[in-house]
């Protein structure tokens, strides 16, 4: 089933939901050899994968560190070498099975490998579903930083497959949700009813619910994006929770709170900025403070010093000379950016 053809930055990018047999079939318009020429997944991936492996799996599949620690410099060096030693061409196709961190790495990776091959992102989380591997957004970390050396270049296509989520634990998917929720808030009314009236359902992961969900939150994303693929304007509106969410995680170190318990965290503290700089509808800062409790996050939690968190602001890459550019909500779907100099933020989070 498709879900949208974007074109973005003069390439096509398709995101469809796939049956799990379908998930690796290798129909690339480039080349003639039939199938991926390499393909790349995690540890965590790769222990769920039979003995026989999967269609379109090659037996020397490339195994990466799971989460945030592929995105690292050493293991883009592995990849990178390992195109090589393949004989991989700029006519190649390459496909990644994995969470966000890895379809990150994967595309960054083929996208300066021979200035530019051919990929294939078969998200396994819930978040790399309707994030992460979503816009052509490509990256690894830098000195604990997230996402701090990257490119855009969109993936051939997104295939998602609902069933992949079965295997999650309950933390890594409700880390999903979390990109779930924020895509409501941005732009979808039916979505966030959905989360409001139906969050048993939700998180139980009702095979008939979940295709719904995923299409819902992917549509959010990719109508910014194929408006702005560049972040030059309205595409920022996507990192609602991500400023402080990113901070908090460079302060605890990554991978001790998930990225969507540290979003979750984030768009509580985006809802006090408003407040506090008088942006913010009180009553629509209730009701998302509401839905975050309904979904269990730990949004009321102090976690980490307020200079400390200041401090891994300064290196956020929305950073200008007249302070840190944060997304706020004024009301209802209604999103804006807003400069805040760091000194009020660390005044607000004491």
């Amino acid at each position: 089933m498709n879900i949208a053809q974007l074109e973005l930055g003069g390439a096509s990018s398709r995101v469809s939901l796939v049956k799990p047999e379908e998930a690796l079939v290798c129909d690339s318009p480039r080349g003639d050899s039939g199938g991926f020429e390499a393909v790349i997944v995690d540890e965590n991936t790769a222990r769920l994968l039979p003995k026989e492996g999967l269609p379109g799996i090659p037996s020397s599949h490339l195994v990466v560190p799971a989460g945030e620690a592929c995105k690292d410099m050493a293991v883009l060096n592995y990849l990178l070498q390992e195109f090589a030693r393949l004989g991989l061409r700029r006519d190649s196709a390459i496909a990644a099975l994995g969470g966000g961190a890895v379809t990150d790495l994967a595309a960054f990776a083929a996208s300066i490998y021979l200035r530019g091959i051919e990929v294939v992102l078969v998200p396994s989380s819930l978040l790399a579903m309707v994030d992460a591997a979503i816009g052509g957004k490509t990256g690894i970390d830098l000195e604990g930083y997230k996402n701090m050396v990257g490119t855009f270049y969109p993936a051939r296509e997104v295939r998602l497959v609902p069933e992949l989520l079965q295997t999650l634990s309950e933390r890594e998917y409700r880390s999903g949700l979390a990109e779930v929720i924020k895509a409501a808030l941005l732009d979808d009314p039916e979505l966030l009813k959905i989360l409001e009236n139906e969050a048993p359902a939700v998180c139980g992961r009702d095979p008939s619910l979940l295709p719904e969900l995923i299409r819902r939150a992917v549509l959010v994303k990719c109508r910014v994006v194929a408006e702005d693929f560049t972040e030059q304007g309205r595409r920022a509106h996507l990192n609602l929770g991500h400023t402080f969410g990113h901070a908090l995680e460079a302060c605890l170190g990554l991978g001790v709170w998930t990225h969507g318990e540290a979003v979750a965290w984030g768009i509580a503290r985006a809802m006090d900025l408003g407040r506090a700089e008088g942006l913010t509808d009180p009553a629509w800062a209730e009701r998302v403070e509401a839905i975050l409790d309904r979904y269990g996050y730990p949004w009321r939690e102090r976690p980490a010093r307020a200079e400390n968190i200041t401090d891994a602001m300064a290196q956020d890459k929305k950073r200008r000379h007249d302070g840190v550019y944060f997304i706020v909500q004024t009301g209802p779907f209604a999103t804006v950016q807003h400069p805040v100099p760091l000194e009020r933020v660390r005044s607000l989070l004491e």
